[in-house]
């Protein structure tokens, strides 16, 4: 089962206190796509520029990603620069230059508007909106934000989480979008808006997912070395609706695996800078290191 992400493909400048790079392949929408590549087939809509480099297209194009909503604008590519000090769970946005990306305006192809599962990731909410209208009926309905979007277009958010599912966002935007500092109480008012699940990306503190069937929370892999966070929601949001579309199951059951899965991807994401990890990952880690995750959080009961 194919999952629809709408989303941004983009350039990154990265710096960590473990080393930088210029111009990598980034964007929320490359990040979600190549995760859940290694669950079901992905397809893509976003714009790039005149500039974007073939390898990154062939790149993605290897994950078996379906590229035909992948449109090219005159101009340039979607530029993101930014530094992390030794607080990974922090990036400090140097440069931000939306070149084509501004006037993006998300155009499905015919063969993606019967999508069952879609995944609007951080984009304007009026567009994440538009998509949805295009979508015949889709099954499953995941999305991400913002803080600017939650400040600048708050109408607009919650009108679109209206017909949203699942809401995929961090413990500061839940807090924000819910004007409560009660984690508890804030996941309450979000899940009154509309959407039926609420997952809060924590970083290095894992994932906590809330329904009406109560909560769940899950840590994040303990690991040496993480060199590069960027796209590690992206990353986790790719790996949690990869896994659910596999299996056809968006029951509470399947989601708590999900969000394993989706943690396990996050994980093996942040080894290294840019998606270059991701290049050499093979199922078989995957399914390791998910293993391992169960033995990480099981424990025995009082008899």
């Amino acid at each position: 089962m194919s999952i629809l992400v709408v989303g941004s493909v983009a350039l990154d400048s990265v710096e960590t206190p473990f080393g930088k790079v210029d111009e990598v392949l980034g964007g929320s929408g490359t990040y979600f796509s190549t995760s859940a590549s290694f669950f079901t087939d992905v397809n893509l809509v976003a714009v790039v520029g005149e500039d974007f480099p073939q390898k990154h297209i062939d790149f993605l194009a290897s994950r078996q990603v379906d590229l035909s909503g992948l449109s090219t604008a005159a101009g340039k590519t979607f530029r993101w620069s930014g530094s992390y000090g030794y607080d990974l769970n922090e990036a400090n946005t140097l440069d931000t230059q939306l070149n084509v990306f501004a006037s993006f305006c998300p155009k499905l192809p015919e063969s993606y508007l019967n999508a069952e599962y879609v995944f609007l990731a951080n984009i304007d909410p009026e567009l994440q909106l538009d998509v949805l209208k295009q979508v015949v009926r889709p099954k499953v309905v995941a999305c991400d934000t913002m803080n600017f979007w939650i400040d600048g277009k708050r109408d607009e958010l919650i009108q679109t989480l209206k017909y949203v599912d699942i809401l995929l966002i961090n413990d500061g935007e839940v807090r924000q979008l819910a004007d409560e500092s009660n984690m508890i109480k804030a996941a309450k008012i979000v899940l009154a808006m509309g959407p039926k699940t609420l997952v809060v990306k924590r970083g290095e503190y894992g994932a906590t997912m809330f329904t009406e069937h109560g909560v769940f929370s899950a840590p994040a892999y303990p690991l040496e070395s993480v060199y590069d966070p960027t796209g590690a929601g992206d990353t986790f949001a790719g790996g949690f609706m990869g896994y659910l579309a596999s299996v056809r199951d968006h029951s509470d059951a399947a989601m708590r695996q999900a969000i394993v899965f989706g943690s396990v991807m996050a994980s093996f994401n942040v080894e290294d800078f840019s998606l270059d990890r991701m290049r050499s990952l093979e199922f078989d880690e995957v399914r390791d290191r998910y293993r391992k995750f169960q033995l990480l959080t099981t424990f025995n009961g009082i008899d």
